[in-house]
């Protein structure tokens, strides 16, 4: 993690506050701050792209509508320099909107109007699953990679293919089907899904696993994963595996 050096020598967390209103991006600051962590602040598509590949934050808050370039061109331009964490922040209600989000790198989303709280919920939510993920790459170096059908898991490298073609996953995205995938055939309800990959107990997400599930099946094939209706989902080994 790009974390910054406080003045007793600890790892602070940086966040880069993407968003063009100067009362919102100042609010957003300042409570980062008040977190604790390190915040900066960026008005505009173009200077977000260069201050998140200078500065390489932990995380990004990103609003969608900016001057320049709009939120989604910032993510698919960071991601595709140097993958960072966004949590992006959307006018709009619209699953559409949030599964284009997702598709060019977000790991989470918020609408406007947003609570604070929530925000910084979200926030460090990510975080530890950033850093959680980084130890679990390490342990699972020596751990065999999952083969099914077509579709290989690379555990150790954090890739994914299908049929030889290498398919690009977010980090959440990727511990979304590795915790469907080394459970396979057993149904995981949402609210589970929640806890193991978004660190989360507060069930009001649940549309947040819906919305990530939605991408992988772009991205992979709606043929891996099973909705149980009222239940969750299911990693379903393809044929032959």
């Amino acid at each position: 993690m790009a974390n910054t050096i406080d003045g007793a020598g600890r790892a602070t967390p940086l966040v880069l506050v993407v968003e063009d209103e100067p009362a919102i991006a100042t609010a957003v600051a300042h409570r980062m701050r008040a977190e604790g962590w390190t915040a900066e602040i960026a008005a505009d598509g173009i200077t977000a792209v260069e201050t998140a590949l200078r500065i390489l934050p932990d995380v990004v808050v990103l609003d969608v509508m900016l001057p320049g370039l709009d939120g989604l061109e910032v993510c698919r331009r960071i991601q595709a320099e140097h993958p960072i964490p966004v949590i992006m922040l959307t006018a709009r209600d619209d699953e559409t909107d949030m599964l284009v989000g997702l598709g060019v790198g977000a790991d989470d989303y918020l609408t406007k109007p947003f609570s604070m709280r929530e925000l910084v919920a979200r926030t460090r939510s990510l975080l530890r699953r950033v850093e959680r993920s980084a130890q679990l790459a390490a342990r699972q170096s020596t751990l065999p990679t999952i083969v099914s059908g077509d579709v290989v898991i690379d555990r150790a490298q954090r890739r994914v293919s299908r049929a030889g073609a290498e398919i690009h996953l977010t980090p959440t995205e990727f511990d979304l089907l590795m915790t469907l995938a080394t459970s396979p055939r057993t149904v995981l309800t949402r609210e589970k899904l929640l806890a193991e990959v978004w660190d989360w107990i507060d069930a009001s997400g649940t549309r947040t696993v819906d919305s990530h599930v939605k991408a992988l099946r772009r991205k992979l094939g709606p043929d891996l994963i099973r909705t149980v209706h009222g239940v969750g989902y299911a990693f379903e080994p393809t044929p032959g595996s």
